[in-house]
């Protein structure tokens, strides 16, 4: 199954960080929400109203969200955020 985001949406995969700096196993009921992820799709760039909007990510940018923003989606054992361009902070490059 493919998802679409529609308007200003964003479909983002979350980096699941398992291993501590130390190297000890967090179990996945202990990890803390990740606020990292890799952009899957985007949507068109238009707002509710119909105007344009200009997306400022792209598939394959590795973005930073804000905490609480969003909706977690289940498809194929994978957890994806469903979130509105806004309420990303910023693009990370290496």
């Amino acid at each position: 199954m493919k998802i679409k985001p529609l308007y200003d949406r964003v479909l983002i995969l979350p980096e699941q960080k398992q291993v501590s700096q130390s190297g000890i196993l967090i179990p996945q009921t202990a990890q803390e929400q990740p606020q990292i992820g890799k952009v899957v799709e985007v949507g068109d760039g238009e707002s509710c109203d119909m105007d344009k909007v200009g997306m400022k990510v792209a598939v394959g940018d590795l973005v930073m969200f804000n905490k609480f923003a969003g909706n977690e989606i289940k498809i194929e054992d994978k957890t994806y955020i469903l979130i509105r361009q806004i309420d990303l902070i910023g693009v990370i490059y290496e």
